[in-house]
C-alpha cells in the first residue's frame, strides 16, 4: 500500500509540473524536509534520488521557481517559456515519479516515470498551452497574466494536495484537464459558428 501511495504522490506531483515546472520540484524538496506526526519525513524518495532533498537542490528549485513564476508575467518571456515548458514539464514529471518509485530496478523506475509522470505532466502542459493561446487570441494577450496566476495557483495547490492527499489531488488535476479541454473545444466551436456568420 505504501508503494501505491508513493506512486500516486509522484504522479500527482508530476501532473502539477504541467502548470509550473519548478514548483513541484520545490515541493518535493520541502516535503522531504518536513516531518509528519510520526516524526518521519512526509515523503520518502528512492535511494538514488536523495539529491532532490539536498540544500543545493533547494536553492536551485527555489530560484528557478521564482524566475519561472515572474517570467510568465512578462509578455515576450511568457511565449519563450511556453516553448520550453512542454519538454521541461515532461522531464520534471518523469524525474518526480521515478523518485517516488521505490523497491524496483532503476531502469523500471525511469520507464514508469516517463509513462506515468511524463505523460501526465505533458497532458496538463498541453492544456495550459491551449489556454494561453486562447487567452492571447481572445484578449490580445491582456488576459495572459490572469491565466498565469491561475496556473501558478494550481501548481502550488496541486503540489500541496499531492503530498497530503495524493488520490484527491490526482482526481482534481484530471478534472481540471478535462475542464480545460471542454472550455477550449467550446470556444473553438463558437469561433467556427461566428466565422460562418
Amino acid at each position: 500500500m505504501e508503494t501505491v501511495l508513493a506512486a500516486l504522490i509522484g504522479i500527482a506531483l508530476s501532473a502539477t509540473c504541467g502548470f509550473r515546472v519548478f514548483v513541484p520540484l520545490l515541493g518535493v524538496c520541502l516535503a522531504t524536509r518536513a516531518e509528519g506526526a510520526d516524526a518521519q519525513p512526509l515523503v520518502q524518495l528512492a535511494d538514488n534520488f536523495n539529491w532532490l532533498a539536498s540544500d543545493p537542490a533547494l536553492v536551485v528549485f527555489l530560484v528557478a521557481a521564482i524566475f519561472e513564476i515572474v517570467g510568465y508575467y512578462i509578455p515576450i518571456i511568457d511565449n519563450f517559456l511556453d516553448t520550453v515548458a512542454t519538454p521541461a514539464a515532461v522531464l520534471a514529471g518523469t524525474l518526480i515519479t521515478a523518485a517516488f518509485l521505490t523497491g524496483m530496478e532503476p531502469w523500471m523506475q525511469w520507464v514508469l516515470g516517463l509513462i506515468a509522470g511524463g505523460g501526465m505532466a505533458g497532458a496538463v502542459q498541453s492544456t495550459t498551452v491551449v489556454a494561453r493561446a486562447a487567452s492571447t487570441v481572445t484578449t490580445g494577450g491582456l488576459g495572459n497574466p490572469i491565466v498565469a496566476s491561475v496556473e501558478t495557483g494550481y501548481s502550488f495547490l496541486g503540489s500541496f494536495l499531492a503530498v497530503l492527499a495524493a488520490p484527491i489531488a490526482l482526481v482534481i488535476l484530471i478534472l481540471l484537464v478535462f475542464l480545460g479541454l471542454y472550455i477550449w473545444n467550446r470556444r473553438r466551436r463558437l469561433g467556427e459558428v461566428k466565422a460562418r456568420k
